[in-house]
């Protein structure tokens, strides 16, 4: 019994000091609701987050591994959006907003070294959007995520027969996205992919492989149907079709 309490604390928090803060906020103050709510999530979290300036947490957030979350100034956590920042952390950055239903987790407890999640300014994670950060993830600024959109920055090793997939380990390269992009709803971005600056990629689409900047890709798996620089779309492109 006490080996499995050790076991879950380790899986929540990084002391025990820091998992009583941490459930004794949420207990207190993760249900008010209005403004009036988040105005005192705002500044109990300040106590075990670090944060510059304010963020505005709405009720029902779930946060982990509180002390390895770095919020910058305006940051919006949405209602229902988990954050559980072990073992690399979490990182977002000032005026981004994490929609409601989001998932963020650094959920691992190997020696991953560029495990994490770091999310630039002014970008958006769609509602029920989910981001694995295991081999790191990287979001430059102004990315707009849809909704439902998968960043999978791990993947299993399957290849001895004679063992389940689940004992043969995982790979973790990462997943980077370049600034001003634009991920369509329902997306699924896979583990060792960078997606370049001021790319948009289909909604649906399965991303397994680099994307080059300022293009434009679809499909399952994802293909590259347009270069914006070579081949540019009048100002309201009407055959175009992503959200």
């Amino acid at each position: 019994m006490v080996d499995q309490l050790q076991l879950y604390l380790k899986r929540q928090a990084s002391s025990l000091p820091h998992y009583i803060a941490e459930q004794f906020i949420q207990a207190a103050l993760g249900w008010v609701p209005t403004i009036i709510g988040v105005g005192l999530r705002g500044l109990a979290y300040r106590t075990i987050v670090q944060m510059d300036g304010l963020a505005a947490i709405e009720d029902g957030v779930r946060i982990r591994f509180a002390a390895n979350l770095r919020l910058g100034k305006g940051v919006y956590l949405d209602h229902g959006s988990y954050l559980h920042a072990c073992p690399g952390g979490i990182s977002i950055g000032a005026e981004s907003l994490v929609m409601k239903n989001a998932i963020l987790h650094v959920y691992n407890f190997r020696d991953l070294p560029h495990a994490g999640i770091t999310i630039g300014a002014r970008s958006l994670i769609g509602e029920a959007c989910i981001l694995r950060g295991q081999g790191g993830i990287t979001i430059g600024d102004d990315v707009y995520l849809g909704t439902l959109v998968q960043l999978l920055a791990v993947n299993h090793v399957f290849a001895d027969t004679t063992r389940p997939i689940s004992m043969q380990g995982i790979t973790a390269q990462g997943i980077t996205i370049g600034h001003g992009s634009w991920i369509g709803s329902g997306a699924i971005v896979l583990d060792g992919v960078t997606i370049g600056r001021n790319v948009v990629v289909g909604a649906g689409a399965l991303v397994t492989k680099d994307i080059p900047d300022y293009c434009v890709a679809v499909g399952n798996p994802a293909r590259v149907v347009r270069d914006l620089q070579r081949d540019p779309l009048p100002e309201r492109p009407a055959d175009l079709v992503v959200f």
